[in-house]
């Protein structure tokens, strides 16, 4: 890798190109120091970043995809930066419990059960839709998309692997880590801040752990009941591996015992990236990831997105407008635009408030890139674009702040209103400068897209709705139940829903 990355330094020297991240410093906000470092990759001109990815069981909420939006916008800017960079995020297909215990039931099985499909009828259905969703939210496809599925067999050789070491021990079948045994030697919990007495002293024991030598304990792969439907032969029992062990088998795989950047949820600290370190540790003896970087949390109107209290909204009803919580449809680089104008660290409220002032800014945005085609060069530059390209990047650099990002490209807006009433001025390699770098920092990094025409003909086709809204109300306040039974029937066979209530009729596109 080292001759490797040597080599296409020399290429870009003899084309007169430097690699950009050699001019760059970028800090991130390490979750295991509590402070931000300078990125330093193993491998000169090389990042191997793994994310945790989707339990395919269900459709993907808004939640998960603020946190790949993340990670897809810091893909992006390691390949505006000329990194080679190998990215892998994984599917969860195997159906294990994802829970805090070893306890519990299996969502993939469940889901099954309930529908009555086979679980990988389950599992194809919701890759298929999380794909969909991340597309139609122009996602970077990852460079590697593993499935836990398709690698029982090295899960099996690290449980081998940990048991020699002495930190795995079987119980009835199961098999479970040492985390005792383990912190004899290691931190387990540094990454969390968590140390193993005040946790030991905190649990409550529960039905079912008995196999467990303590009740921190987590399995590494569980014998499966009768009713279990996915399982898998192996030298303990016929089941299936333990949640956190599908990532540290699939990461390792494909980045090698020790990488750049592990990401995830903030919900994903402990116990899971938790458990990944310590059997990584137990493995190789050596600490796994030298970044470790957690997204944030999504809240709904500044309260948890849950399903039971209906304060949930899927990243699908977004688009279609399909919705009780907001008041009308938002494309996909809309909700995008708003996201990204919060920093990945910090909470993030959805509301409609919020997405429609979103709105208005992504508009503002893409009506100057528009105008911007339109601007002339003259002989001499009034504005350092030098200066506010530097800016750009700085924002980027400080922990990927968008939302500073944001803030800059506005001022790139202002530049532009400023330029076309001819207040302002640049030359020709100034004019040619700003222009690339507006557009690489809007639609290569922050990944959004132009939307205009397709929000021309929404607004033609809202407009279109309302007016047959219109002559249907009219029909009935004439008693023409015929006629407005027949407009409602034909929206519908074109994938109109109409659905009337207190407020009036509204609408839908399936």
């Amino acid at each position: 890798k080292k001759i490797e990355a040597e080599s296409r330094k020399m290429l870009l020297k003899k084309t007169k190109k430097m690699p950009l991240y050699e001019t760059q410093t970028l800090k991130i906000y390490n979750s295991l120091s509590g402070e931000k470092e300078t990125f330093k990759p193993i491998h000169e001109g090389n990042v191997g970043m793994y994310v945790c990815g989707p339990t395919v069981y269900s459709n993907v909420h808004l939640g998960n995809v603020r946190t790949f939006m993340s990670f897809d916008v810091i893909f992006r800017y390691f390949l505006h930066l000329d990194y080679k960079t190998r990215y892998v995020r994984n599917i969860t297909d195997v159906g294990h419990i994802v829970d805090d215990v070893d306890e519990g039931e299996d969502k993939i099985a469940k889901k099954a059960r309930l529908e009555q499909l086979e679980p990988m009828e389950v599992v194809q259905r919701y890759t298929v839709d999380f794909h969909e969703i991340l597309n139609a939210f122009n996602f970077l496809p990852p460079s590697i998309e593993p499935t836990a599925t398709g690698h029982i067999i090295e899960q099996i050789e690290i449980i081998k692997t940990i048991i020699d070491k002495g930190i795995g021990y079987e119980a009835n079948g199961s098999v479970y880590f040492d985390v005792v045994k383990f912190n004899k030697t290691n931190h387990y919990g540094r990454l969390s801040g968590r140390n193993i007495e005040d946790m030991l002293a905190n649990t409550r024991d529960l039905d079912g752990q008995s196999d467990k030598r303590n009740p921190q304990d987590f399995a590494l792969w569980k014998k499966a009941e009768p009713q279990h439907i996915m399982r898998w032969p192996s030298p303990w029992s016929d089941g299936f591996p333990g949640w956190h062990l599908e990532c540290t088998a699939m990461s390792t795989k494909y980045l090698g015992n020790h990488f750049d950047i592990h990401g995830g949820g903030m919900d994903l600290k402990f116990p899971h990236h938790e458990c990944e370190i310590a059997q990584n540790e137990a493995c190789t003896g050596q600490t796994p990831v030298n970044y470790w970087m957690h997204a944030n949390m999504l809240t709904l109107n500044g309260k948890k997105m849950a399903k039971s209290t209906g304060n949930n909204i899927l990243p699908r009803e977004i688009l279609t407008g399909d919705n009780t919580i907001l008041s009308k449809a938002f494309s996909a680089s809309v909700a995008r635009f708003f996201m990204l104008q919060a920093h990945y660290r910090s909470i993030l409220d959805f509301s409609d408030d919020a997405i429609v002032a979103a709105e208005k800014g992504y508009k503002r945005l893409m009506e100057a890139m528009n105008l911007l085609k339109q601007i002339t060069v003259n002989t001499k530059s009034t504005i350092d674009v030098q200066a506010w390209q530097q800016s750009c990047y700085d924002a980027m650099n400080d922990d990927f702040n968008t939302p500073i990002l944001i803030a800059q490209l506005f001022e790139g807006v202002k530049y532009i209103n400023l330029l076309n009433d001819g207040k302002e001025a640049l030359s020709a390699a100034d004019l040619q400068l700003f222009t690339k770098a507006m557009n690489a920092f809007i639609f290569d990094v922050l990944g959004l897209e132009d939307e205009k025409e397709s929000d021309s003909n929404n607004d033609k086709l809202e407009g279109t709705v309302n007016m047959l809204i219109e002559m249907r109300k009219q029909a009935r306040d004439n008693k023409n139940f015929a006629l407005s039974d027949q407009i409602r029937d034909q929206l519908i066979t074109l994938g109109i829903q109409l659905k009337d209530g207190k407020e009036g009729t509204t609408f839908s596109v399936q």
